[in-house]
């Protein structure tokens, strides 16, 4: 099997990016020790304090964002990082090449009940005439993306990743601590009878996915003519990781209860990252009104609406949109 270094030089990633990702990869590697010591390690349960988004922390989320700040600091390749957990950026090394975000353990209220958790990550450009403590780096469109990916911890390590030619997925071997490439070019099916979604807000999304959802659930007597399953991880990382194993559409619509968030879902360290890995395989990913990696920031917390998978079954969503 192909190794991590060398399938990022056949797709021409520079050494200094390559050796980022690789450093990346020490910290997820580290939380993924931590995430299988479960209660052993006491990582398990919450803290009193909340993050810059109102969540209530869990342990873990704490000490995976440590594990990942100290190291991309330590690193030398990185200009500053933005974190779900911080409430500001992280400055770093003034002359770094590059910008990190990251959710540093999304579905974390999973690890209580031993399910899906991972690690997502997006690498920029940092612009060289700013300050490394300016947020105002980080308000960069997602399409100047130049790599993304997670770190999936199941019953395997897993990660998923792109640098712009096609998503990769690779397997940790934790018999030498190294990834190894265990699926090139992964490439979606167009059209799926799976879809997954947080139902039990459906009263409360825009009238487009209300309908949207409900004719799925008619299934073969319904408009569209086919029975439709539906999944739900409570994770992004374990959703995804399925639309990108055998297809589906993944929706984390606008929320009609609080309309000054338009969504739940972060755009710089979710969104972005997830829609960068879904369209190099030949999916599709929107806000329901425009390509989500063409939405310009406003600020490094910003969250977007998603529906994002099956090219076909995405194109059929946006439809309802455009009614």
């Amino acid at each position: 099997m192909k190794r991590l270094n060398s399938q990022l030089q056949e797709d021409g990633a520079p050494l200094e990016l390559i050796l980022l990702i690789r450093t990346l990869l020490a910290g997820c590697k580290e939380i993924s020790f931590r995430v299988s010591q479960g209660a052993l390690a006491g990582v398990l349960g919450s803290l009193l304090s909340e993050n810059v988004q109102g969540e209530t922390q869990k342990k873990l989320d704490v000490i995976s964002n440590q594990i990942l700040k100290d190291i991309l600091k330590e690193s030398g390749y990185v200009k500053a990082i933005s974190s779900e957990e911080e409430d500001d950026v992280v400055a770093c090394n003034p002359e770094g090449k590059y910008l990190v975000s990251f959710d540093p353990l999304d579905g974390s209220s999973n690890t209580d009940i031993n399910s899906l958790i991972g690690t997502i990550f997006s690498i920029t450009h940092a612009p060289q005439w700013m300050e490394a403590d300016d947020p105002s780096a980080f308000l960069q469109p997602g399409i100047q993306m130049v790599a993304a990916g997670y770190v999936l911890y199941g019953p395997s390590t897993m990660l998923a990743m792109t640098t712009g030619r096609g998503t990769h997925l690779y397997t940790l071997d934790k018999t030498h601590g190294g990834f190894l490439l265990t699926e090139a070019n992964v490439q979606i099916p167009e059209q799926t009878k799976e879809f997954a979604i947080n139902a039990s807000n459906q009263r409360h999304w825009e009238p487009p996915m209300q309908q949207y959802v409900s004719d799925l659930l008619l299934g073969d007597e319904g408009p569209r003519g086919k029975n439709f399953n539906m999944r739900w991880v409570g994770a992004m990382v374990g959703d995804i990781h399925r639309v990108l194993c055998r297809g589906g559409i993944f929706a984390y619509p606008f929320d009609q209860r609080n309309p000054k968030i338009p969504g739940k879902l972060r755009l710089l360290y979710e969104a972005n990252p997830m829609s960068f890995l879904i369209e190099q395989a030949g999916g599709a990913s929107s806000t329901g009104d425009t390509r989500i990696l063409e939405v310009m920031p406003r600020e490094i917390h910003q969250r977007v609406p998603v529906i994002m998978g099956s090219r076909e079954e995405v194109e059929t969503c946006l439809t309802y949109y455009a009614k």
